[in-house]
Order: structure tokens, then C-alpha cells, then sequence
């Protein structure tokens, strides 16, 4: 995961609304570097669950499932609901300001996510440095895709200043180290400019937008974060926030610290 003390905002957008539906699946790369498989590349079968393993270790591999046009017109399943309409949760008042997560508009904000994935602090984790287009195509995949992973704008009093991944970590490839549990909501953030870092911002925002997950996702009963182990600013920002270290993984480029924030704990951590 990114250096996950900086943070991005911007103004209000109006968007269409929507009745929240259950299920989705995997992303592309994580804020710390590939992940594996891609949010838009995955073989075509209708969701079936979740993956079971037996007593031998094997396991039935949902994790990649597409959901079929049939799946998805039968229960009139869009982008937008796999996440429960995050394009309308809103703004929430955070301790450090008035804070909105703004679905990402690939024409007006790809040259800010661009710069901020060449800052030499951040391009080691997020490994998305070099041309426009490269920021480009790992938007679009998820854009473009069915919804289990929305890119976004983090605005701040009126300031876009962080970029953020909403995911369901539940159906992610993610979802095979560690034990998923269904609708577990996943997070990556990147703080945008440097002034923003390294004092506390980065830690009162993942809190809020946690809590926000879980406000507006009612079947979510955990937030989940695999930050890289290397980026300890990150991985404290996290324990700041109120998640706690489950267990190290071993992830595709990485070696990860799953952070885990529960609603059962949330008015104790």
C-alpha cells in the first residue's frame, strides 16, 4: 500500500441513484504493487460463492468468476451496486476537515493521479510510475470493469488530495491469503502531496472512510488493508485508524500486513 499518511479531495458530484445488490470480486494491483490478476480480465462463469477448501488443501477457485451479462441483467446487478452505491455516500466530518471519496473522472483527474504516482515516495509501492497511459489503462480497468473496485478522488474541505481504492476484498485474489469472510471491503489510499504526509492525516481519514464502508455497506462487518511491510509509516497509519494487525502474507511483489478494521470493535479501537 501507498504511503498511507497523505490524502486527495474534491468538490461534490451529482449521481444517479440505485437499490444496493450483494456480491462482486477482484481488482487489479494493490496501493503497494501487483496483486496478481486484473479487475477486468477474468474467466467467464456466473458467481457460485465462495471458495471452499477441504481437509486435502484444495479449493474451488471462485475468486476470478466473471459475472455474466445474464447474472447481472436477471439481478439488475450494475457497477455501481457491487459497492452499494459508494457514488452516493456522500461527504462525512472527519477531525481534520469535511471529507467526500468522488468516483474518479478519468478526463479531468488523470493528470493529478498521474503526477502523484511518479512522486519517487510513492512509486515504489504502488509501482504505476512512467506514462500517463499506464495511469490511464489501471483506471479504465477498473472503470470499465463490473464494480468490485472503484477508484476515487479523496476531497478534503474542497481539495481533491488523496487517491483511494474501494474494493471487495471478499471476491479479490486477495481473498486467498488470508481467511475472507463475505462483503469483507477492502482499501488503498495514496496521499497526494507531500505536505499532507506525515502528520496524521493519512490515519483520521482511513479511520472515517472505514467507518464510512461500514455505515454504508450494512452486510460489511470488517475493512480490510494488505499495506507492504516495508512501508511502515503505512502500516502505522493503519493501527492509528483502529485496525489491527491480523497476520503477515505473502502476496504477489510483496510482503504484506493484512489490517483488519471490524464493526464489532469500532467503538473500541
Amino acid at each position: 500500500m501507498p504511503p498511507t499518511d497523505a490524502n486527495a479531495g474534491l468538490g461534490a458530484r451529482p449521481a444517479p441513484s440505485g437499490t444496493p445488490v450483494p456480491p462482486g470480486a477482484p481488482v487489479v494491483r494493490g496501493a503497494d504493487g501487483p496483486r496478481g490478476d486484473s479487475a477486468g480480465s477474468t474467466p467467464a462463469a456466473p458467481f457460485t460463492g465462495f471458495a471452499i477448501e477441504d481437509d486435502e488443501g484444495d479449493c474451488e477457485d471462485t475468486l476470478e468468476l466473471q459475472l455474466p451479462s445474464e447474472f447481472l441483467a436477471v439481478f439488475a446487478v450494475g457497477a455501481a451496486h457491487l459497492l452499494d452505491q459508494l457514488h452516493t455516500w456522500g461527504p462525512v466530518v472527519t477531525p481534520v476537515g469535511t471529507f467526500q471519496l468522488l468516483p474518479v473522472r478519468v478526463d479531468e483527474d488523470l493528470p493529478r493521479i498521474h503526477r502523484w504516482m511518479n512522486d519517487p515516495a510513492v512509486a515504489p509501492f504502488w509501482e504505476l510510475a512512467g506514462s500517463q497511459k499506464r495511469t490511464e489503462d489501471h483506471l479504465r480497468a477498473q472503470l470499465d470493469g463490473d464494480g468490485r473496485s472503484v477508484p476515487c478522488l479523496g476531497v478534503l474541505d474542497g481539495t481533491p488530495m488523496s487517491y483511494w481504492e474501494i474494493y471487495r476484498a471478499d471476491l479479490d485474489p486477495l481473498a486467498r491469503h488470508y481467511p475472507a469472510r463475505p462483503h469483507d471491503t477492502g482499501i488503498h489510499l495514496l496521499v497526494g502531496e507531500a505536505g499532507d504526509r506525515g502528520r496524521g492525516l493519512g490515519s483520521a481519514l482511513l479511520r472515517a472512510v472505514a467507518d464510512l464502508i461500514l455505515d454504508r455497506r450494512p452486510a460489511c462487518a470488517r475493512v480490510v488493508a494488505e499495506p507492504d511491510l516495508r512501508n511502515a509509516p503505512s502500516v502505522a497509519a493503519f493501527l492509528s485508524a483502529g485496525f489491527r494487525f491480523a497476520e503477515e502474507v505473502e502476496l504477489p511483489g510483496k510482503r504484506a500486513a493484512v489490517m483488519i478494521r471490524d464493526r464489532a470493535l469500532r467503538d473500541v479501537m
